[in-house]
Order: C-alpha cells, then sequence, then structure tokens
C-alpha cells in the first residue's frame, strides 16, 4: 500500500496486517502470524522474538520506497553497526540512533541525521525541509482519543504536515487500522506521545532522484 498523500509505502513490523490488532493488544503469539517467512526471518521463533523490536527498520523500509531490502535483512544490517544490542540474557535493546544513523547512510545511501532535541518546532522545520522523521511516540499514539500513558519507546514515520499546517501525517509500524497505519493527528494530540527525539531522513522516495 502507497500512501495517497506523501508517496511513501505503508507498512508493519508484523507481516499479516490483519493481525497487527491481535498481536499487539490481543495477545496473539506473533509465531503464529501465517506471514511470518515473507519477514525474511530464519523461523516462526526468531520473528516471534524480534518483530516487536522492529518498528524502527519498518521505519527505514518505508523510507527506502519500493525495493527495500526485507525487514529482517535490515534488521541483521542494523545489528551489524550496533543499532540493536543483545543482552546475554537475551533481552534486546536498540534502536540505538548513531549507529543506525551511520548504517542507513552507508548501507543505503540516506542523509540519516540524529535528533536528540526536537521540539516541536524542529519536527515541524524538517517537514517543512522537506524531510521526513522516524520520531519516538508512546505506542499509544495508535489510540489518540485516550490520554497518552507516556512518551517514546515506540517509532513513527512522519512525512509531511497537514494540508491545513496545524497537525502531521504519519506511518505508525503497529497500526492496527489502515487508519492508524496512514495516520493524520493534530499536533497538539500528537505532541503529548512525542518525546522531542528522532532521526531524520530524506523525504519521500518519489522526490528523491534515481538511486537515492
Amino acid at each position: 500500500m502507497i500512501c495517497a498523500t506523501c508517496h511513501v509505502p505503508v507498512g508493519t513490523q508484523f507481516a499479516t496486517p490483519e493481525l497487527v490488532g491481535a498481536i499487539v493488544e490481543g495477545g496473539l503469539d506473533p509465531a503464529e502470524d501465517p506471514g511470518w517467512a515473507e519477514s525474511g526471518a530464519a523461523s516462526p521463533a526468531e520473528y516471534a522474538r524480534w518483530a516487536g523490536h522492529l518498528c524502527g527498520m519498518t521505519c527505514l523500509r518505508m523510507a527506502l520506497g519500493a525495493g527495500a531490502p526485507p525487514l529482517f535483512a535490515l534488521r541483521d544490517g542494523a545489528l551489524a553497526y550496533g543499532a540493536y544490542t543483545e543482552d546475554p540474557d537475551g533481552a534486546i535493546r536498540g534502536l540505538v540512533y548513531a549507529p543506525f544513523a551511520r548504517y542507513a547512510s552507508e548501507a543505503h545511501g540516506l542523509d540519516a541525521v540524529v535528533h536528540r532535541e526536537l521540539f516541536p518546532t524542529g519536527l515541524l522545520g524538517l517537514l517543512d525541509a522537506g524531510r521526513s522523521v522516524m520520531a519516538s511516540v508512546h505506542y499509544g499514539i495508535r489510540r489518540p482519543e485516550r490520554p497518552a500513558a507516556g512518551r517514546g519507546g515506540h517509532l513513527v514515520l512522519v512525512t509531511s504536515r497537514t494540508a491545513d499546517g496545524e497537525g502531521v501525517h504519519f506511518h505508525n509500524p503497529s497500526g492496527t487500522t489502515a487508519d492508524t497505519r496512514a495516520a493524520e493527528l493534530p499536533w497538539a494530540v500528537f505532541e503529548p506521545f512525542f518525546a522531542g527525539r528522532g532521526v531524520s531522513l530524506p523525504g519521500a522516495p518519489a522526490d528523491r532522484p534515481a538511486g537515492v
């Protein structure tokens, strides 16, 4: 699926979009996702262990556009750069921004820039300059009618301002419906979920020169 307003593919961090809600809100074991092999994972167990951590790789895959590598191929590259780490007890840590930005730049030719303080004019200014932003938000942003329970911990790809200039379009890798996967919210609703940090990337693939 391509977002009609921003020309960016809409992707999910789980292989079967129709099951995202059941996985993230209903307790379904990701290993039960019948589409797991499409992610590039080596097994259902590997898919189940990692998919919930790959919102950043999903954002990268959307930013790369058509022909992007499979999700777990991007994970492997990010691991090699240290953008994810694994503790001795098996806990997965990341996304770590600085090594991720090096990976996106060196392996995929994207001008990735880390922004550790991005309130709010900074993010909007990046959009106005034609960039997209992997923004750190609370995962509860898929239920914006509810009060924000926190800030950060999940990544969405913010692609542009809304037509009235008062809100943002963004793609949520863990959106449970089409409208929450390719979403728009007024800034006043988006901001309470936003942690004020992220990584900016070049704009929509359709707006970049061929081969970039």
